[in-house]
């Protein structure tokens, strides 16, 4: 599962903070982009179109991988 050809790849998260960070800051993006005060979407349908085509743009011009910068060691107390 290891090989970046496949089509699912596990992550094993830092257990020191909160997985959620990362994912609550990518929802921010399209929260501000697409639901501003200019937004007009007619139906539930329109804002799924909207954000399929938003998240095709992110992921081919925008997204790069996560890259987690803690090593593991212990914090130690001053």
């Amino acid at each position: 599962m290891e090989d970046a050809g496949h089509r699912v790849q596990f992550l094993h998260l830092p257990k020191h903070c909160s997985w959620l960070n990362p994912i609550e800051c990518w929802f921010r993006i399209p929260v501000r982009r697409l639901l501003n005060q200019r937004s007009s979407l007619a139906s539930v349908a329109a804002f799924e179109e909207r954000l399929r085509e938003f998240i095709a743009y992110y992921n081919q011009s925008l997204a790069k991988p996560f890259s987690w910068q803690y090593k593991g060691k212990l914090l130690k107390a001053s």
